[in-house]
This record gives structure tokens, C-alpha cells and sequence, in this order.
């Protein structure tokens, strides 16, 4: 099966007829006038260097080679073809945590953007980087819930993370172990394929730390690499509710106060074999890419597909070739042909 994927660009093959019969009107019209000058055997003994041939033969190069150019313009296909593609990647599940101190500064100074923000903007660009892997989404608070199984649908993924609110959960708290828990559940059941879970947070006020610890060893001795992002600063700053009010302990009838406890969120990436980053260093995201690196990929997906046999190359080499041999074709004769005479009979002597 033949065919050209810009079919409408063969149009320009009426070009050819049209210069074929330019060419051949004026070189009519050049007789014309030559004839004014006397007997055309008088005329071609005062041209003796001109070939009555070559200019035809140039034209008919030139067309030839604009033909080809054309054809391969237009893109032409010679059939199908069978492609096999192989991906390779790991899983990777983000844990979001959603607890109400994620709306405070991310910063000392209790000012900018909310830590929940700025685990936003470097999830991003951590979904950017990811390369035929496949990512999952949990958020938690009081309890754990999966916001999208793992998929290769980066854009989906991203969606669903903007998408998180700590305002709109009712169950507050840091449940980090049911978070792992339930990443754990929620990664394939393919053992050939690395898995990592990826929890950012603050590490504030966990619900139960030494379950969370004994959930993050679980978790690295089963082959799943666990690390961890802390958003926020170690210096204490209010939650911010909106309208310059802020969250009040309904105990103490005080401003809540939340710092990050990075020390905590070390621990726990360190007892499921991973690493901890910090969401304010300018190096935590590489840092982080290239620890999930590290996990071991596998193919994902093997795809077949039927792509068309390119054949436009062949004719780009024609019209090169064709236009090579038409820069060395002169118009004039050969001198060293013009020596031989197949057809004059010798004098008798």
C-alpha cells in the first residue's frame, strides 16, 4: 500500500506541465528569431559551441528533480510496519498531609505562603520529573484516603493534589501510619516492580508515634522505599483561619501554635530506608529525584503499534542526485565529442 500523508501538496506537481511548456515556447520563440539572422545551417556554423540537445536534457533533469522534490514534500508511506514499545518506571504513591496546621506559614516569620502551598508547588514539579512511572495520591488527617490509584495520568494527578483542602476535612489529626497503610494496599501487586511512597508533612502532634514507626519499618522491609518532605519551620507560628483570626485551642482558648518537627519526620523516612528533604532547601527536590532514582525499574506497560514505513528520504536522495548531474550537464558540447564523428563518411582518396 502506497500513500502520502500531505496529499493536497501533489497539487504542486501541475507545476511540471506548466514549466515543461514555458520551456518549450521559448525555445520556440529563440528559433524564431534566430531564423531572422539567415538559413538555420548558417545560423548553427556561427554557434558551433551550442548543443541542440543538452538544453532539453538539462529541463528534463531539472523537471525530474522537481518531481522528487515534490513527492517527498508530500510525505510519501509504503505500508505498515509493527513497533513494539517497552516502559520502564516505578510506582510511586504521594501521602498529602491535610491536617489543619498545614495552613500555616511555611515560614519563621509566620508570613507567605501556607505549608500546604509550598507541598504543592514542589509535588508539581516532583510529577513533572517523573518518567513513565506511575503515581498515586492519599491524603490524611484523622484517618487515610486514597484521592487516586496509581495511573500514568500525570494531569489527573495534579488535578487531585490542587484539588486538597484541610478546611473541608472534618477528621482532623496526623494519622501518618494509616497513611502508610494504606499506600501499602494500594501499590500493585506486581513484586518485580519498585515501589516508593513519598509523605509530606509536618510531623506535628502524630496520633500514634510508635505505630507510625513500626508502619514505616513494615514498610521499608518490604521492599518500599519511604521518604519524606517536612514543610514548615521549627519556629513556632499561629494557623491562620482567614480574616485575620486564627485557630484557637478550645481547651486552652489560646492560639494554636505548629512547628515542624523535623527530627520526628528523619526518623520515620530512616526507618522505611529512605530520606528526609526539606521543602525550603533550594536542593531538596533533586535531592529527592534522584533518591527515587534509586529504586529499581521495571516495565510497566509493552505496547504495540503499526507505524507507516517512511519513504520520503529515498526521493529527498533522488532530487539530490538529479540536481547534482543537472549542475554538471553543460550546455554546450563537449569538446573532446565533438573530435569524434559516428556518421561522416571519410573522403576516397
Amino acid at each position: 500500500m502506497f500513500s502520502f500523508a500531505y496529499k493536497y501538496l501533489l497539487l504542486l506537481l501541475l507545476l511540471v506541465p506548466v514549466l515543461v511548456t514555458l520551456y518549450f515556447w521559448a525555445r520556440y520563440a529563440r528559433k524564431r528569431k534566430l531564423y531572422k539572422f539567415g538559413h538555420s545551417a548558417a545560423v548553427r556554423t556561427l554557434m558551433p559551441q551550442a548543443s541542440p540537445y543538452k538544453p532539453p536534457l538539462k529541463m528534463t533533469v531539472a523537471m525530474l528533480a522537481l518531481t522528487a522534490l515534490i513527492l517527498g514534500a508530500a510525505r510519501p508511506w509504503g505500508g505498515l510496519q509493527d513497533e513494539k514499545s517497552v516502559k520502564e518506571g516505578i510506582e510511586v504513591i504521594i501521602a498529602v498531609d491535610a491536617s489543619n496546621s498545614m495552613l500555616a506559614p511555611a515560614s519563621a516569620e509566620g508570613e507567605g505562603v501556607s505549608r500546604m502551598r509550598q507541598g504543592k508547588l514542589m509535588l508539581e514539579k516532583l510529577i513533572n520529573r517523573l518518567d513513565n512511572d506511575r503515581v498515586g495520591l492519599i491524603v490524611f488527617a484523622g484517618n487515610a484516603y486514597t484521592l487516586i490509584p496509581v495511573t500514568s495520568d500525570y494531569v489527573s494527578a495534579k488535578m487531585f493534589l490542587n484539588s486538597i483542602d484541610p478546611s473541608q476535612i472534618s477528621n482532623q489529626g496526623t494519622n501518618i501510619g494509616a497513611a502508610i497503610d494504606l499506600a501499602e494496599r494500594s501499590f500493585s501487586e506486581n513484586k518485580k516492580v519498585g515501589k516508593a511512597l513519598v509523605v509530606i508533612t509536618d510531623a506535628e502532634e502524630l496520633d500514634d508515634e510508635d505505630g507510625v514507626m513500626k508502619a514505616a519499618e513494615n514498610c521499608g522491609k518490604r521492599g518500599i522505599q519511604l521518604d519524606v518532605i517536612g514543610v514548615g519551620s521549627s519556629a513556632a507560628v499561629k494557623v491562620p483561619t482567614g480574616r485575620g483570626e486564627y485557630l484557637i485551642d478550645p481547651t486552652t482558648g489560646a492560639p494554636v501554635e505548629t512547628a515542624l518537627n523535623e527530627d520526628l519526620a528523619a526518623k520515620i523516612a530512616g526507618s522505611g530506608k529512605g530520606i528526609y528533604v526539606n521543602a525550603a532547601n533550594n536542593d531538596a527536590l533533586n535531592e529527592l529525584s534522584k533518591q527515587l532514582d534509586t529504586v529499581k525499574k521495571t516495565a510497566l506497560e509493552t505496547s504495540f503499534s503499526a507505524l507507516h514505513v517512511e519513504l520520503f528520504p529515498i526521493f529527498l536522495w533522488i532530487a539530490f542526485a538529479l540536481i547534482i548531474i543537472n549542475v554538471v550537464i553543460m550546455e554546450r558540447k563537449n569538446s573532446w565529442l565533438a573530435k569524434i564523428t559516428f556518421f561522416k563518411k571519410e573522403d576516397n582518396k
